[in-house]
């Protein structure tokens, strides 16, 4: 990682990577090692302050994955979103059981979203 990062964030990024949900489980298996399109994803990486589901740097696109949790804090994801995309990145979010029940459908609507921005 060529950035510097607080330890903090670095730590809880190591964590969230070694515990993983079952959706963020699933969609990597089939994210990683340019399985999708030839695009290179990260998991759980840093941004900022934040630390993003996955995110591909070549198209600057940023995959969250969303948990029951987050319908009670949409305001703060709405905020942490235009955040992001004021920097230039594009967030695009997906609920876990989207995930769970049509990854395939999901993966579609990614590379779409990757050809777009290469």
């Amino acid at each position: 990682m060529s950035k510097k990062y607080p330890l903090p964030i670095l730590y809880h990024a190591r964590r969230m990577r070694r515990e993983p949900t079952k959706a963020e489980r699933i969609l990597w298996q089939r994210l990683r090692r340019r399985q999708l399109g030839d695009y290179k994803f990260r998991r759980q990486h840093p941004i900022g302050n934040y630390i993003v589901d996955f995110y591909c740097a070549e198209t600057k696109l940023i995959v969250e994955v969303d948990g029951d949790v987050h319908a009670y804090q949409k305001e703060k994801d709405t905020e942490r979103t235009a955040v992001l995309e004021a920097q230039g990145y594009r967030v695009i979010r997906f609920w876990n059981g989207q995930v769970l029940q049509d990854v395939d459908k999901v993966l579609t609507m990614i590379l779409r979203v990757c050809d777009e921005r290469v």
